[in-house]
């Protein structure tokens, strides 16, 4: 009877995960669904389309029926006449972004910390004064633009797939190895020919497999029905990928290095991630953070990771240019893998 061949103990724990990974629908759902959902709606919900009329109210007054009359002529402007405290009311509850309050000159009522308040500002102030004999020394010209590259969806996928490989790497890794332990299935492998490191690295080329359909559909979905650009390499985009995955898959490791219950390895999951959730520009830049925030923004994984897939997708950057975000990355995932054989327990 001829001998089974026994193949590497790190390549049998990577079938494993693989097979354990594809038995589970929730798993397949988040991983590949999720983020084409998420897309798509967002897609739709910032579609180009021209913009909307800014809301305004026109107190009711001795001068509202002129005032309304020269914002009405203006198409960038929604005006309204209200009473003084249905205005009031109206600006409070965001129906509309400033009000123009009775009295000579007119007073504006508005939250200048909102971007549109103050480009209404400025559009009320134009055409009011175009209106009481101001006249203008040129007329300028418009061009919108809304090519491939400069959208919000084109902001935005980069944004979900850094998000995605982040999610992937750390929850389903950390997930399953502290089910394992709290079910003493680790407990068994100690007395089998494997080490800490071969365990770990299964977990790591288990998530590596699942790489390319898993950022190929979210990519191949954003090109064919969004229309994103991809103006870079295809090849520095999936170097930029794998070391994403990688990352996140060797943090993934270190948080469920010492937890034994769901709710223990689930408080640290949530407070590695939702820092980078909130500051690594998923859905908006992180440009919009303060100066002294900026040195622990640019210092997170995510950041880098979006930073560099929106250069190779939006902008066509090169190696040389990523290099910066591309050895943070590294740096992130070597030294969370090597914190997690350090205090891995098998129980």
């Amino acid at each position: 009877m001829p001998e089974r061949r026994v193949r590497h103990a790190l390549v049998e724990l990577t079938l494993a995960r693989v097979r354990e990974l594809l038995r589970e629908p929730e798993a397949v759902f988040w991983v590949f669904m999720f983020p084409v959902l998420m897309v798509g709606v967002l897609g739709v919900a910032f579609r180009s389309r021209p913009p909307e009329p800014l809301p305004v109210a026109v107190v009711e007054g001795a001068a509202a029926s002129a005032r309304f009359a020269a914002l009405a002529a203006d198409p960038d402007l929604l005006p309204r006449r209200m009473e003084a405290e249905a205005a009031r009311q109206a600006l409070r509850r965001g129906r509309v972004v400033l009000v123009v309050e009775a009295g000579e000159p007119p007073t504006y009522a508005y939250d200048p910390a909102q971007p549109e308040s103050r480009a209404a500002r400025l559009a009320v102030d134009a055409a009011l004064q175009r209106a009481a004999g101001r006249t203008d020394a040129f007329t300028a010209g418009r061009r919108e633009s809304s090519e491939p590259g400069t959208r919000y969806v084109d902001f935005l996928v980069p944004g979900l797939l850094g998000m995605n490989l982040m999610g992937t790497g750390m929850w389903g890794i950390a997930f399953s190895l502290v089910v394992a332990r709290n079910g003493n299935l680790l407990k068994r492998l100690v007395a089998a020919p494997a080490r800490k490191s071969h365990l770990l690295g299964a977990q790591i080329l288990s998530r590596l497999l699942f790489l390319v359909p898993e950022a190929g559909v979210l990519l191949l979905f954003g090109w064919a029905v969004m229309d994103v650009p991809l103006r870079g390499s295809l090849a520095l985009l999936a170097l930029v990928s794998l070391l994403g995955a990688v990352s996140f898959a060797g943090l993934g490791l270190l948080t469920a290095a010492r937890p034994r219950t769901i709710e223990g390895v689930s408080g640290i999951m949530n407070l590695v991630m939702v820092p980078m959730w909130i500051f690594s520009g998923i859905f908006f830049s992180t440009e919009r953070f303060p100066d002294a925030l900026q040195p622990f923004v640019q210092a997170l994984p995510l950041t880098a990771l979006n930073d560099a897939l929106r250069g190779v997708m939006l902008e066509g950057a090169s190696l040389a240019a990523l290099a910066p975000e591309l050895l943070l990355l590294a740096a992130w995932g070597a030294i969370s893998f090597a914190l997690a054989v350090r205090t891995f327990r098998w129980q």
